[in-house]
């Protein structure tokens, strides 16, 4: 057996020192200036409007957590951090710590414990959910780069020759993308998307950047309140079981199953972890996001998915990985 040690509580405990640093990077636009040949911290200071010995002790910091290479004096950056941090990038996700790291969310882990105590959220009684909550604006904002690639591959499976007429209803859309990618392949699709009406206006946007207005149209409210209508193709519900107990996914699965027309499915985006509930890492690490920041969300395993579909009326679920990050894909069939 190895020896013991420490590393891991000192890791842990210093692990907001890593959070802030990246955030201090993205804010100063650090990861542009080196893509654009600012490498040195003589020039990284001019472009960032920062100091010399500031630019370079954070960007010393930043190559010791990966996130940067140095040789001699200059700056250069990891692949992963050109893909995903270079503003320039198709990739980029930077954006996406207008949520992550947003009042709301940080307030709800330095409240853990008492999450803990209770059994749930201790931002209020609603936690997130509240009606017309800001960090679901926040969130789609700033977190659309991160499901641009999921969404195209789930439209890609759901409607692989995006040849014939398709009515798409997605569920608490935040930035739209979802619903937006069927779109974008099918120009016989029509998107009703539903959700508060301070984050519609951003799908909205989206819509008409991609200049897919003519085929998107909205529905404001609550998803468990609000009338679906009836006689969809297809219903997403990508990223929003996890925010409820099993009855209330029920509650909302059931009337899913009664929007979709005959041979409708329900496409469901989650985090989904193995039966042991600590496996694989993010998936399972992911409940305590709905812990600290919900009253009663959790994290589901295939089975107890699968069961709740099949308690709302569909008649099976298949399971799909979509390639891309840790989560996977149910298709509820009606």
């Amino acid at each position: 057996m190895p020896e013991p040690t420490p590393h891991l509580f000192f890791e842990t405990v210093k692990a907001y020192q890593s959070t802030v640093a990246l955030k201090a990077a993205i804010e100063l636009n650090v990861f542009s200036a080196i893509s654009e040949g600012h490498t040195n911290p003589a020039l990284m200071a001019k472009r960032c409007g920062a100091t010399e010995r500031g630019v370079r002790i954070l960007c010393d910091y930043l190559t010791v957590k990966g996130f940067l290479a140095k040789s001699e004096d200059l700056y250069r950056l990891t692949p992963d951090s050109d893909t995903f941090l270079n503003p320039k990038s198709p990739e980029y996700i930077g954006s996406a710590i207008a949520f992550l790291l947003s009042d709301p969310m940080q307030n709800a882990f330095q409240n853990l414990t008492t999450a803990v105590q209770k059994g749930g959220t201790a931002l209020s009684q609603e936690g997130t959910l509240a009606p017309d909550h800001p960090a679901w604006t926040a969130y789609a904002k700033g977190m659309a780069p991160v499901m641009q690639f999921p969404a195209q591959l789930l439209a890609e499976h759901l409607d692989p020759n995006a040849d014939h007429p398709l009515t798409v209803l997605d569920i608490a859309a935040g930035h739209g993308l979802f619903g937006l990618a069927f779109a974008q392949r099918n120009p016989q699709a029509t998107i009703t998307a539903l959700d508060w009406p301070n984050v519609l206006t951003v799908a909205q946007t989206h819509a008409q950047e991609r200049g897919l207005s003519d085929q998107f149209k909205t529905l404001s409210g609550n998803a468990l309140e609000t009338e679906f209508g009836e006689g969809f193709n297809i219903a997403i519900l990508a990223n929003i079981l996890h925010h409820f107990d099993p009855d209330t996914c029920i509650t909302l699965l059931k009337k899913v199953h009664h929007s979709l027309d005959t041979n409708g499915r329900v496409a469901i985006l989650e985090f989904i972890p193995n039966n042991d509930r600590i496996s694989p890492p993010e998936d399972a690490a992911f409940a305590l996001v709905m812990l600290a920041t919900t009253p009663q969300g959790d994290v589901y395993t295939f089975d107890e998915l699968n069961t709740m579909c099949l308690r709302s009326g569909f008649s099976h679920t298949t399971l799909h990985a979509l390639g891309h990050g840790e989560q996977q894909v149910i298709i509820g069939h009606k």
